[in-house]
Order: structure tokens, then sequence, then C-alpha cells
């Protein structure tokens, strides 16, 4: 078992074994901020911070018969003892998550978090409602303000789904142009129903433009940047050319939206085709804009 799943056992367990939805989120959010290494990661979700992650454990658990999920709550049947199985730092912070918060309830959770952390309070649907109008100022002013267009590339190697949409949202992007030939991942959230549902949900549109993707195929013998620099190289010659009304539909996009991102899998910008298809839309008239690798 993964250890982080062990994590969200020992929190339903110190919190005799039952937690409502909202109230898990909130409580392991709270106690990551005890973790030099976070397991989960959290982004501003309609009800405050929300870990797709953590989301998809719980489910997975189901399954497995370690936790049920009755009407909004999270019960743990899993009869073994996590507490004594998660670290010692980690079962202190639990205890302090508890001592800490133990008796608020659900609405009160919301308005601790929302106010400790506003930034995750962005994306609320009820945030106006629980805040004074002081305390929602301190959500406003973590919103994103920027005027400037620009057209970013971002790759999803080696970060969490959270890490990841947090890096959107803090750059004001509204607009993510999947250019994947196939959009399936084995990593968690990165396959195109969950990344479009995750985007749609933190208010950043998807779409996806296949036709500007390298074959899978092509990938298989990727060993240097030499080879990398021999397929772009056909990339550019052969994909290119045959794609201008794709890289258009991006130009226009990015004249609506001011802030898209164009993404693939590598963290490596160089050993990435979107570099190349981000500097050919950039070539085109009219592009007067900033181009910005994340």
């Amino acid at each position: 078992m993964y250890y982080r799943r062990k994590i969200v056992l020992a929190l339903l367990q110190i919190f005799d074994n039952k937690l409502d939805k909202i109230s898990f989120q909130k409580l392991l959010m709270l106690f990551t901020k005890f973790q030099s290494n976070p397991d989960y990661h959290f982004v501003p979700y309609k009800f405050g911070c929300f870990s797709f992650q953590a989301n998809a454990d719980l489910s997975t658990m189901l399954k497995y018969g370690q936790v049920e999920e009755v009407v909004k709550t999270w019960q743990k049947t899993d009869k073994a003892d996590y507490l004594s199985m998660i670290k010692e730092s980690d079962l202190r912070a639990l205890r302090n998550i508890k001592a800490l918060y133990g008796g608020k309830t659900k609405d009160e959770l919301i308005r601790i978090t929302y106010i400790k952390y506003p930034y995750f309070a962005l994306n609320s649907s009820i945030a106006h409602e629980v805040l004074s109008t002081d305390e929602y100022k301190s959500v406003t002013l973590t919103k994103p303000k920027f005027t400037n267009t620009v057209l970013f590339t971002i790759g999803y190697e080696g970060i969490s789904l959270e890490e990841y949409l947090n890096k959107l949202i803090i750059n004001g992007i509204k607009v993510l142009c999947d250019v994947r030939k196939n959009p399936l991942s084995m990593k968690y959230g990165f396959s195109k129903s969950q990344l479009q549902n995750a985007c749609e949900g933190v208010g950043i549109k998807y779409v996806h433009s296949p036709d500007l993707g390298i074959d899978s195929d092509k990938r298989q013998e990727l060993n240097s940047q030499s080879d990398y620099d021999k397929l772009f190289l056909l990339y550019r010659k052969d994909i290119l050319p045959k794609t201008i009304s794709q890289q258009n539909e991006l130009l226009e996009l990015l004249k609506v939206n001011k802030r898209i991102a164009l993404t693939c899998f590598e963290a490596n910008i160089n050993q990435c085709h979107r570099k190349h298809l981000a500097e050919a839309i950039s070539k085109f008239p009219g592009f007067e804009y900033e181009l910005k690798h994340i």
C-alpha cells in the first residue's frame, strides 16, 4: 500500500473512523502543512482546498473495502491500526490536528482554512458567504492579475496534478491546449478525461489538438539529446507545415484569452515538441506576444 494511503486511513482513524468529505479535505490539507515533503497537494476548488489524488485514493480504497462512502461521509472500515504504521513525525502532526481542530464543524473548518490560506478560496462558490468583507478581500488579493498576453508551455513530468494545476492558476492561464497525439498517461490525472475534468474544476478551459502531436512509435528510441534533435527536425519538416490551420486556431485562442498554455509530458523543454510548436506559432504574422516556458 502507498504510504500516503496509510496517512488517509490514520487521519480517519484518529477522528473516530468517520469524517464528512469536506472536513476530510480540510483536515488533510492542514495536516500537510506540518510535513516538509507533503504526501498530498491541493488546489483551490469550489469548496476550498481539494486534493484530486486523495479523492482518487479513497475511491481505490473503497474498492478494497478499506473505507465506506456513506452519503457525504468517508468511514474507515479497515480494522488495522494505521496510527502505528506511520512515521513518528506524522503521528505527532495528526495528534496536533486532532487537538487543534477535533471539535470543529465542517463550516468552522471551511472558515478557518479560508482565513489561514485564502488562495484556496479563489474558486469557492461560498467564500463571500462565510467570510466578512475584509476577510474576502484577502481572497481577492490572491487572484492573479495580468494584462499582458503570453503563450506558455508546460510539462507535467515529475509533479503532481495539483502542483501542475497551481502553476496554471498562478500564471493566470485561461486555456490549456493539450498537444499530445495520444492523451493517455500512466500518471494519475493526466489522461484526457481526468485532465479535462480537473482543469474545468478550477476554471480553466481544456482543448485537445492531436494533429500537433508526434506518433508514439516515433518516440521509442530517444536515449540522448541528439535523438531528440533528430526527431524534432522531422517534426519541423513534416508535421508543422501540414498543421498551419491548427496552429492558427491556437493563435486565435491566444488572442481571445490572452494567456494559454501548450502542454505535453516532458519537463525538459529541449526534449519536447511543444517548444518547436510554440516557436512556430510565435513566427506567425501578428504575433507580438511573450513566449514563456514554465
